[in-house]
């Protein structure tokens, strides 16, 4: 009899110890029986261990499919890094199938791209560096060189990924790599069908796939020659994973980069202040368009101002097209009552319901709750209510009263939910069947627009304000990458709604974000990320005393530790979500042993984990 330590998958259990009569493999996927449960868990072999003291249960079944050296590596780090079980950390992976042989395919690509001469010197910094960062300006040519690094690794019989932030998916960057690598390339994402994930996963075995492109799971697929990470608009926070494990897929590339000797190339316009001061970097600020931006701004509390509206109209007259930003989707984002001042609130979270007015509803965006639009203030039976924090829905709707005889389109979460649509109000976009497109953040990740001249930015002071250390790094970052969707060839115009022009007005062009990068890390010292580590926990429970309790004794317990500062600690900002009541503590410290040390000590299933909070 075989006695092995398993890992089970999606589990926060500890690894358990099961017996076998058969020799496993390490790494190989078993199927075991929990106590309680009617169905067969699945596990991860990681260990052979000697007889226990204990009676062990049999593994029911042992699977083709299996987790390399690699893998189990991998996992270990972010089990420790992270704070989460072994199964919980191997199970964002794509296993490896035996019954699955490579097929020898010997093929060459040949983009025919010419790079320019500092492109080229970009391109020999990346892999002279191995690991290394292009700050290259909006419109500089990072594709044409991710393209032609790609191509050399792939040339070499090895693979490669690119990842992009998920909604950057678009088709734009699929047209262009097909182009050059034909069907050796897959497009990997959450919204690409079971089957379509089974065929790629066997390509990618088989050999006849060489490159993935897609959002951070395309991290964790079965490679086997791995030769260059990509990680496109790198400073993008939908790389963090908001659930367990609660990874940072751009750190977890540069890990592993590192950790294997792989080439890792990290590229954006707004880098962000971490990789600025870890990674070394290579300026591309020459564009392939001569462009010349014109910015203004507009101190206005209206929706859309009398001089937003000229501007779109100037700009629709000169049969160009606009876009309009805006952080917020839905119609209004808070009800207010006027007579007693109390927002309508989600029942079950404690934050303020959107106006849907094309569903006749109201919405939580936290939990998906949903009521009908009520007659007067729910908390006192009397008051009007006032709608406050304008949306990509309303904004439409008025912009379609004013300009009755143009096609207006929302481009958010509420209207793009498939692929398909994606693809479909891009490409009309840019075959001109579209005239402006309101929506939000999903306007600024990287799609070229070739026929946008004017560029409406509104409630940018919303994220400025946030309550959070990267509030400015975001707000600039969103203003550059979305002033850099008008005017991509020739003359382009940003009007942008704020009350903090002097910080805007300052950094905004794009050979000041150096500027503004050595300022932030200048003012972050002593204080904040990069220099320290911060980790939230949240400790969250339908029974709010009971978590309070928990939470005060673990504030009692980390004050005692001196290597680590509770930073505060309390109700959080969102106190009740999805029905259960929510407290918080904030960490800090420079000794990561320390805090990591600190962070495993929690031994409660109400507290949620967050190592690297990025709020």
């Amino acid at each position: 009899m075989y006695f092995y330590e398993v890992a089970i998958l999606r589990s926060p259990l500890n690894n358990l110890t099961y017996q076998s009569e058969n020799k496993i493999e390490i790494g190989t996927k078993v199927l075991i029986k929990l106590r309680q449960r009617k169905v067969l868990d699945e596990a991860v072999i990681i260990k052979e261990v000697e007889k226990p003291t204990f009676k062990c249960s049999d593994i029911n079944e042992i699977t083709n499919e299996f987790y390399d050296e690699k893998m189990l590596q991998i996992s270990s780090f972010v089990s420790q890094y992270y704070v989460c079980s072994l199964g919980e950390a191997l199970s964002v992976y794509n296993a490896f199938d035996k019954n699955i042989n490579k097929i020898e395919i010997e093929e060459k690509f040949d983009s025919k791209i010419v790079l320019s001469p500092l492109q080229e010197k970009a391109k020999e910094f990346l892999k002279e560096k191995k690991q290394a960062l292009l700050f290259a300006n909006t419109g500089a040519g990072k594709t044409e060189i991710y393209i032609k690094s790609i191509e050399e690794h792939l040339n070499l019989d090895e693979q490669a990924v690119l990842l992009m932030p998920e909604i950057s998916l678009t088709p734009q960057m699929q047209k262009r790599l097909e182009k050059v690598f034909g069907k050796s390339v897959a497009i990997w994402h959450s919204k690409i069908t079971k089957k379509k994930k089974v065929e790629i996963l066997r390509g990618l075995q088989e050999g006849t796939i060489k490159l993935i492109a897609g959002a951070r799971s395309a991290l964790f697929l079965p490679y086997s020659k791995l030769g260059v990470i990509v990680v496109d608009e790198e400073n993008d926070d939908s790389y963090k994973s908001d659930s367990k494990p609660r990874f940072h897929t751009k750190d977890l590339a540069i890990y592993i980069a590192k950790k294997f000797e792989l080439q890792l190339v990290l590229g954006s316009a707004t880098v962000s202040t971490s990789s600025f001061h870890k990674i070394p970097f290579f300026r591309l600020d020459e564009t392939y368009h001569k462009t010349k931006k014109l910015y203004s701004f507009e101190d206005s509390d209206a929706n859309l101002s009398s001089t937003i509206i000229d501007k779109i109209d100037k700009t629709l007259k000169s049969n160009n097209q606009v876009i309009v930003f805006l952080p917020t989707r839905a119609n209004f984002k808070y009800q207010i009552c006027t007579t007693c001042g109390k927002s309508v609130e989600c029942p079950f979270c404690s934050v303020s319901m959107s106006l849907h007015k094309n569903d006749l509803a109201l919405k939580c965006h936290y939990c998906g709750y949903t009521q009908k639009i009520p007659d007067s203030c729910p908390s006192c039976n009397s008051g009007i209510i006032h709608n406050l924090r304008v949306g990509t829905a309303q904004i439409e709707e008025e912009l379609k009263l004013i300009f009755p005889a143009k096609t207006i389109k929302r481009f958010d979460r509420d209207e793009i939910k498939t692929d398909n649509q994606l693809k479909t109000v891009l490409n009309d976009f840019n075959d001109g069947k579209i005239d402006i497109l309101v929506g939000t953040q999903m306007l600024s990740k990287g799609h070229d627009y070739h026929n946008v001249k004017l560029a409406v930015v509104l409630g940018i002071d919303s994220v400025l304000n946030m309550n959070s250390y990267k509030a400015r790094e975001k707000a600039l970052s969103l203003l550059i990458q979305i002033a850099g969707r008008s005017g991509r060839s020739g003359e382009g115009e940003v009007i942008i709604q704020t009350k903090n022009q002097d910080f805007f007005n300052h950094y905004l062009n794009e050979s000041n974000y150096l500027e503004f990068l050595e300022e932030e890390l200048e003012f972050r010292k002593d204080f904040y990320p990069p220099f320290l580590k911060l980790a939230k926990i949240i400790f969250s429970h339908s029974n709010g005393l009971k978590v309070k309790d928990e939470m005060d004794f673990y504030v009692k317990l980390f004050k005692e530790n001196k290597d680590i500062e509770v930073v505060g600690f309390g109700q959080s900002p969102i106190f009740k979500m999805s029905n259960k009541y929510r407290y918080e503590i904030l960490l800090r410290s420079s000794n990561i042993k320390a805090l990591l040390q600190a962070l495993h000590s929690v031994q409660t299933a109400n507290a949620i984990i967050d190592m690297d909070t990025i709020y």
